[in-house]
């Protein structure tokens, strides 16, 4: 039983589009059963969720959260929430998969976004600003700046650099001001997220206002090598013999 946990969002794209990824997972691996679940802000909850898997009569579950990083929510939330379903439910053995990030599929989907907009990559006059939500964790956020400074170097860019809607700087435009100046002539914002959303929206309104010939990517969304992603994490994980392991 895989249960996909993300974050939600009052937006209703955003469960749309969790929804769409579930789809995708089933498409590659019609053998996964898939349930999806939320943390917040969205229905149904992953309570509620592992509740009804238990109820149901099985015996294993594997809750693969839909987080980017190892900040706050994967490494209180989730594993505050699968402990208390163990302790409700201890006929059910649940295990915790990886956040998604630290995975070249993460990687590769966030790229296939971005030259979607932006065209060859391999570009010297580009500069990459990758924007993320943010993240008090100042790791999490080291984390995306550590992706587009390895892109950067790949691609021989003008300049590469991770930009975040919440909590920490640089701001998407102040990432792009930074980017002219150091002689950037194309800019494009690849983002390091999910779903749509109200703070995903913020940044691209803020990306939108940098000028015309801004290049902005979509969300990573239902992106077929996040589905792969997501299985390849809930078979590690199916496959270690642990009851509530934490993400990460």
């Amino acid at each position: 039983m895989l249960v996909a946990v993300a974050h939600g969002s009052r937006d209703p794209r955003s469960a749309a589009t969790v929804a769409a990824l579930a789809d995708e997972v089933r498409r590659q691996h019609p053998e996964f059963d898939v349930r999806v679940s939320f943390l917040d802000l969205s229905a149904p909850r992953l309570p509620d969720v592992l509740a009804a898997v238990a109820a149901e009569g099985n015996r294993r579950a594997v809750v693969v959260p839909l987080l980017l990083g190892h900040a706050f929510h994967a490494r209180v939330d989730v594993p505050g929430e699968v402990s208390r379903a163990v302790r409700r439910h201890p006929q059910l053995d649940i295990a915790t998969a990886d956040v998604l990030g630290g995975s070249s599929l993460l990687e590769a989907a966030a790229l296939e976004r971005l030259a979607a907009v932006a065209g060859s990559l391999d570009d010297p006059r580009l500069g990459v600003v990758l924007a993320a939500i943010g993240s008090s964790h100042a790791p999490a956020n080291a984390a995306v700046a550590q992706v587009v400074s390895g892109w950067t170097r790949r691609f021989g860019w003008a300049g590469g650099t991770a930009a975040f809607a919440t909590t920490t700087e640089p701001t998407v435009p102040q990432a792009i001001a930074a980017l002219r100046e150091q002689g950037a002539q194309r800019v494009a914002v690849a983002q390091w997220i999910l779903a749509p959303g109200l703070l995903p929206d913020a940044i691209a309104r803020a990306a939108r206002a940098a000028g015309p010939d801004l290049l902005l990517a979509s969300p990573l969304a239902a992106h077929p090598a996040i589905a792969a992603l997501v299985a390849a994490r809930y078979t590690a994980a199916a496959n270690t013999p642990a009851t509530s392991r934490a993400a990460g």
